[in-house]
């Protein structure tokens, strides 16, 4: 057997669509209402990766894009502040210069996003500057293309590059699992993400449909468990593309605590990439509709 053979060989790759569909239908029928609560919803504003990637994003749009970061804290002394602005690297600068919020990350989408289909060594460059510039955190998209046509030895070798190039901060890979089709798949490519270097996997880039499902958070969440119990090594998780509600919201985090448990129900190390929904969770928690982002 090959390396990467040797390494998914030591996890439970004999799932099923229907069974991860069942598994996703129990916990939302018998759990989600358990977190429909005040404290859940402020702790999932925390976990939000505030986010702007638009054709239309200009320095100009991205540093009023932070400001409201910064005037929050000052409005909202009394929830949690937002875990990230996500852009795209060319405002990494504006970002850390005008944010001044402590404790929020700056993350850049990198490697080509949102297809990953560029050369290697562009890739890496622009990851390399967008850390420069003050990125904190990367998000890069694994290669599809290569995943699907089981090039596997090209997905860690990408990754792992990307990895290097990020250094000492975290990176997430996005898998665009509205692509891989299979809970197999899925499954396979969330092993290969971490096994290469990825800090958090992460479901999609929110360009294609469909973007985040619950049966796809399922397995991904049944990968970074089975990855921890191998290795002891914790992975973070964050959805990303179709949270389009608070419901939403929640059932990703049930899905969350009930695979993996309160280790993960931290700001660090599950986040949820979405920009509209932080106006709808804080007007839930406020009461009354707010807009404030």
């Amino acid at each position: 057997m090959s390396k990467i053979e040797q390494v998914l060989s030591k996890y439970n790759l004999d799932i099923t669509d229907e069974e991860v569909k069942d598994a996703v239908k129990k916990i939302i029928a018998e759990k989600v209402h358990e977190n429909d609560t005040p404290e859940v919803k402020k702790f999932l504003m925390g976990s939000v990766e505030l986010t702007t990637l638009k054709t239309t994003d200009s320095d100009t749009s991205v540093l009023a894009f932070t400001e409201k970061v910064n005037k929050f804290e000052e409005a909202y002394p009394d929830l949690p502040h937002v875990a990230t602005i996500c852009v795209y690297p060319k405002f990494a600068k504006v970002v850390s210069e005008t944010l001044e919020v402590e404790g929020v990350e700056v993350a850049c989408v990198s490697g080509s996003f949102p297809s990953s289909q560029s050369l290697i060594e562009v890739k890496t460059v622009e990851t390399s500057m967008a850390i420069k510039d003050g990125a904190t955190e990367i998000d890069i998209v694994m290669p599809v293309g290569q995943f699907l046509e089981g090039d596997y030895e090209t997905v860690v070798d990408e990754i792992q590059q990307q990895k290097e190039a990020c250094g000492e901060h975290n990176m997430k890979v996005i898998l665009e699992t509205g692509c891989l089709k299979t809970a197999k798949n899925i499954k396979i490519a969330s092993i290969l993400s971490m096994y290469a270097g990825g800090d958090y996997i992460k479901t999609s880039t929110g360009k294609l449909e469909p973007a985040a499902t619950p049966e796809a958070a399922y397995v991904m969440c049944q990968a970074i468990k089975e990855y921890y119990e191998q290795t002891g090594v914790q992975i973070g998780f964050k959805p990303a593309g179709g949270l389009n509600s608070v419901m939403d919201a929640l059932i990703y985090y049930t899905i969350v605590k009930e695979v993996l448990g309160e280790k993960w129900l931290t700001n660090k190390w599950f986040r949820m990439g979405t920009s509209r929904l932080a106006n709808l969770l804080l007007s839930e928690v406020i009461g009354e509709e707010v807009k404030f982002f």
